[in-house]
């Protein structure tokens, strides 16, 4: 892809994140191809669209010369990224905006090297509604060069772009960030239980919150919802779940000590266990209510 060269993009994974990504690219004029595990998924958006339902990953590589990934692990991006290589071509792209360990974006950056092909970490924060909206927090990792020249890809899913440095660097800010997440969702999720059992007015409850020092995101997108006992749109929590154990690897091989991740993560496995499926990370208030078995 020279510097100069349109930008032809396929969009891996249509999930709750990628669905909307390829939307917003769509409107920008920068998607050309969508691919999805689910085959039926991809052929209704492409067709919402106007795109091609690429039968395969390589006819999505053959098509593009940026391949953004929105998968849900590890070893689903490594898959995805060993059946691009065939078709991809020297200067091609690929960023990812899925949330994968450090490691695993630095050894596929390699592998894409190896070919000429450049490699983007950009994994994304802000929620469905953030990139409903094309309003994402992007935090990238890669050369400054290839960061440049897939910008406008960027652009079209975010409000906010930042290089945190080589290849890499977005995963290990995304790990970050995940650590404030997870202890936002317990602490909000707590004080809300608590404010249920001291028949505290719930609307008021919210407005005062979110004035002060307490208020949040997460308060104020799912404070409502969580005690209208609605958790049916946002982050699922065994994403989360997934997410925070990627965080735990890390402590470890740093040797420090991160209880509240533990406690997130302890909370989050018996919610599971529990056979709570919400869509929401929200849903964690029903275990601090007791009405999920510890």
């Amino acid at each position: 892809m020279s510097a100069s060269g349109k930008l032809r993009t396929g969009v891996v994974g249509l999930g709750a994140m990628g669905g909307p990504m390829a939307r917003n690219l769509a409107s920008a004029g920068l998607l050309q191809a969508v691919w999805n595990r689910t085959t039926s998924r991809a052929t209704e958006l492409g067709t919402e669209l106007g795109v091609t339902a690429a039968p395969s990953l390589e006819q999505l590589a053959g098509a593009c010369n940026v391949v953004l990934t929105c998968v849900s692990a590890d070893e689903d991006l490594v898959e995805v990224v060993e059946q691009l290589l065939p078709r991809l071509n020297q200067g091609d792209v690929v960023v990812d905006t899925s949330t994968v360990n450090p490691l695993t974006a630095r050894v596929l950056a390699e592998r894409l090297a190896a070919v000429g092909v450049g490699f983007v970490d950009a994994p994304v924060s802000g929620g469905v509604e953030g990139a409903k909206r094309g309003a994402l927090s992007v935090m990238a990792g890669g050369n400054s060069a290839e960061i440049e020249r897939i910008r406008p890809v960027l652009e079209a899913i975010s409000a906010n772009i930042t290089h945190m440095g080589p290849v890499g660097s977005g995963q290990a800010t995304k790990a970050v960030n995940q650590v404030i997440v997870g202890g936002v969702a317990e602490a909000v999720c707590e004080a809300l239980a608590l404010s249920e059992k001291l028949n505290l007015p719930s609307e008021r409850l919210l407005t005062v919150l979110g004035a002060g020092a307490a208020g949040s995101w997460f308060l104020e997108h799912r404070g409502a919802t969580m005690l209208e006992n609605r958790f049916d749109t946002g982050f699922k929590p065994a994403l989360l779940l997934k997410d925070l154990k990627i965080v735990r690897q890390l402590a470890q091989d740093l040797d420090i000590k991160l209880p509240m991740v533990e406690s997130a993560i302890r909370d989050y496995e018996v919610l599971l266990e529990g056979g709570n499926d919400d869509k929401d990370i929200s849903g964690l208030i029903r275990l601090k209510r007791g009405s999920v078995a510890g």
